[in-house]
Order: structure tokens, then sequence, then C-alpha cells
């Protein structure tokens, strides 16, 4: 075992939305931040980047599956669709959905709404205001235009229109890089970091959290750093690993003081895990096109529900081109099966001719939803819940592409009898969150209002893993927003 001689203000355990972005911050306000990353500075292009070999996690049925996570520098934000929207105002509350009620956060919107502008700033969102019909208060509009889209979308866009529908330019994270054009944690976050301040470990997989005899301060956080172990030390530890490597390190960290793991007397470590329903439809356009396009449009015409319920349902967005989906490179839609009976020729042919759409709708917090750890591996009970609301969006969705493909001026897609349609599969996990929930009651939650761990003195999390519940429009921009007001609190907080 290693002992490092140095000494940080801050030591941040992964790269990603959360952890990079408090990296950079963090940095330059003068912090000494020691970064521990489980992977490697990678090239461009998610394609490029292998997925770690060995990393296996386990299902509700007790069989392996290889999860969709990268380990790099910028952590899962490498392989995102860059896509950045904030939860509405009804989101923070507690709202009726049609199997329950979704929990409200200890704060609401205004709260966060000043780092939601930061966020956007930082991470440099194109889009456009006041389109959206859902969209939240906001003080000013984007600083940046949104993109453009592919001419054959533009025609597709006129054609929802027609149909009654609102669609909007999602706002999407673009950087000014030519190669790595794609804005992530890496590229925006950790940009403009104090190089000075900041030390970035490769290839250091943490452990476990090494407490002090009190059993309320971390004194050490231990790490695999290329084969070797070290143990490092600071006076502050935020965990940023994600939904399901959050908790796995307080959980693998339980000692004589904390049998059920770190900062889980309340047992709530690793429970209540959440991810959002993905279902990827599919068109068949009139024309082929490169199936290597951004995201584009967005709807929430049915977010709070629609003509025949007043239960919300979820968010539309169009997914981009097949070819560069992380979605479908994992298993889903329908293409995925066909790629096992066809050359990949075959597969790009097909995709070519493909318009897809991702129907997004949130689930419940649940107990029995969560991960756990047999002895060193990764376990997972999962089942989704608030079925109905998202087969409602599903079908709705269904019939309005059936309604602007029956439209005599839309002449970009062709009338299909059946749409090919997929569910995003467990080992789809860039969505999780809530397994480390964040609320004002110990014994019901894992973190307070700031991130900060009920039962440590000196540990944070800047991750989705402290979620109260699930938005229907993804974890991004709200991790970003909630890693600049932490990286506030621990900046004064050393100051003091």
């Amino acid at each position: 075992m290693i002992i490092d001689d140095s000494h940080y203000d801050i030591i941040i355990i992964g790269s990603g939305a959360g952890g990079g972005t408090l990296a950079g911050s963090l940095s330059r306000e003068g912090r000494s931040v020691l970064l521990l990353e489980r992977g490697e500075a990678m090239e461009a292009g998610w394609q490029k980047r292998p997925r770690v070999k060995d990393e296996v996690w386990f299902g509700p049925d007790g069989d392996p599956f290889s999860p969709q996570t990268f380990y790099a520098l910028g952590g899962n934000t490498k392989i995102w669709g860059a896509v950045l929207e904030r939860m509405r105002e009804k989101d923070f509350t507690d709202l009726p959905l049609q199997e329950g009620v979704s929990p409200a956060w200890p704060f609401d919107y205004n709260h966060l709404a000043p780092y939601y502008d930061q966020a956007e700033a930082i991470y440099r969102v194109h889009g456009k205001a006041g389109v959206d019909p859902t969209e939240p208060t906001r003080s000013k509009g984007f600083d940046q235009s949104p993109r453009p889209v592919m001419p054959f979308l533009e025609e597709l866009r006129e054609g929802l229109l027609r149909q009654g529908c609102q669609p909007y330019e999602l706002p999407l994270s673009w950087s000014d890089n030519e190669e790595n054009p794609v804005g992530d944690a890496e590229v925006c976050g950790l940009a403009t970091a104090d190089t000075g301040n900041l030390e970035i470990r490769y290839k250091a997989k943490a452990l476990r959290l090494h407490v002090s005899p009190s059993g309320r301060e971390v004194k050490k956080v231990e790490a695999d750093v290329n084969g070797e172990i070290w143990l490092f030390s600071s006076d502050l530890v935020v965990l940023a690993a994600g939904a399901i490597n959050t908790p796995a390190i307080l959980l693998r960290s339980g000692n004589e003081r904390h049998p059920r793991g770190l900062s889980n007397q309340s047992d709530q470590v690793g429970r209540n895990l959440m991810n959002v329903q993905i279902t990827s439809i599919l068109q068949r356009s009139a024309a082929p096109n490169s199936g290597l396009y951004a995201r584009s449009y967005g709807v929430n015409d049915y977010y709070w529900g629609d003509k025949n319920v007043s239960f919300p349902l979820g968010h539309i967005q169009a997914a981009g081109g097949v070819l560069q989906d992380a979605l479908f490179a994992e298993s889903p839609p329908v293409l995925s099966l066909i790629s096992k009976l066809i050359p990949s020729f075959g597969i790009k042919r097909l995709a070519s001719r493909t318009v897809a759409w991702w129907a997004m709708t949130e689930v419940l917090p649940d107990q029995e939803n969560r991960i756990w750890l047999n002895k060193e591996q990764i376990r997972i009970n999962y089942l989704h819940n608030n079925r109905e609301a998202h087969d409602r969006l599903v079908y709705r969705w269904i019939d309005t592409l059936k309604s602007v493909e029956a439209d005599p001026y839309t002449k970009v897609v062709t009338s299909e009898p059946v749409h090919p349609r997929g569910e995003a599969p467990l080992s789809v996990v860039g969505f999780a969150c809530g397994t480390c929930r964040m609320g004002e009651d110990p014994a019901v939650s894992v973190v307070d209002a700031t991130g900060k761990c009920h039962e440590l003195d000196n540990v944070y999390i800047a991750d989705s893993s402290v979620f109260p519940s699930c938005p229907s429009v993804g974890p991004g921009l709200t991790t970003i927003a909630l890693a600049l007001r932490m990286a506030e609190t621990l900046h004064q907080r050393l100051h003091n």
C-alpha cells in the first residue's frame, strides 16, 4: 500500500457531470483538488471509447450483464446526447403520477434557477426560449442560438406543427472544438480548470473510504491506481461516481461503527433506484440520411397529460442519427436484433432510412428497487413502475407519427403499418438516479439539502444519486447545477 504524501483540500471521485464540473469550479477558486478518475483521457467520438471489458453487474434474476457505463475523463457525459433540460417547477414538488406521488425536493425550482443559468453558460447550451409550453421560468434566454438541423427534419417539424404539436429546439451542449463538438464534462466542466490546483489521477478506481475513530469523518480514500493500492487524504471528500458506483463505494466502506456501510444507518444507501423509462420508436424516412446527425426537437405536449388523462405522461425527443446513438448501440431499438442476422453494411443501410424518437417517462422511488453488494459484486434489483403512463405516451406518439405520415404535405417519411420500437434495457444506466437521496430527515434519506451525508461531517455527494425524484427530461443539467451550487458551499466552508 502506498500513502500519498500530499494532502488536498478536496478529493473528488468521478469526473462526470457532477465531479468534472465541481473540480473545475473549485480549482478556479484556488482550492487544491485531487480528481480520481477510473478511466483515462480519451479521443473524440464515443465509438472510439472502448467499454471496460471486465465490468460485470448482476440483474434481478442473478444473470450477469455488461452495463452501458464508460470510464474516461468526463465520465458518462462522453456518451450522452448532450440534451440539457431544466426540470420544470412542478417537478420539484409533490407531483401526483398515475401510480402514486413523486416526492418533493427540499428546495424549489427558484432556488436552483440561478445555477441552471450558470450551467447553461458553462456548457454552452444552444437553445431557444419561449417555444416549449412547459418551459420553466427563466431570467434570460439562451446565450447560444439553436443548432442547425438536417433539412428533412425541418420538414418533419412542419408536419408536427400541422398536427397541433409544439416541437421546440432541444437545448444542446455544443463546444467550439471541431474534433469533439458535443459538449461534455471534459471540454466544458474542466475546460477552464486551474491546472495548478487540480491533480488528476487516471486509472484510479476508488475502493472504499476510511473513517476516523469517531466514525464521523473520512480520513483516507483508498483507491486502486493502475494495479497498486494507494491512500489519499483531504479535508473534504466528494463522491461523484454515479447512481450505481457511489452507493457501492459507501456500502463497501462499512466497518464496526457503520456495519451497513457509510452513511447508511437509515438503510437508504442503494435504495430508491430510479431510471427513466425510455422507448425508442422508429419511423421510415423517404430518402436516405447519414444516420450521424445530432438530436433536434423535443415535444412536451403530453408532459402533464393529454385530453384523456390528467396525470403526467412524459417527454418526447428526436433521438438523432441511429448510427451515433449510444442507446441503439447497446440494444434498442429493433435494429439491434437485425444486426445479428445481416452484415454490418445492411445495418448502416437500414439506419440511413430511419428516424428515431425517444419516449421518456419518469418513475417513482421504490425501496425494493436498489443496488446492493454480494461480496464485491454489484447487484441490481429493478422493476419499472408507472408503466401505464409510459405505455400511453408511446401509443399517443405512434398515433401522432401516423397522422404526420398520412399528411399529404409531409414527404420526408413514409406511412408504415408498424413502427418498430424497443425499451431501454437494465444495462442503460445513464439516466439512473435516487440511490442516495436528498432530504432533511436522516431516517429516510442519505444526504441533506446541501448534498452532505447526514452521518459524516466531511463527505458530500455530487451526482444524480441524490435526486429525490426522477424527471422525465433527464438528469444532466440538474446534476451540473447542483455541482455548481455545491462548489459555493464547499468554497465557503473551506474559507471559514
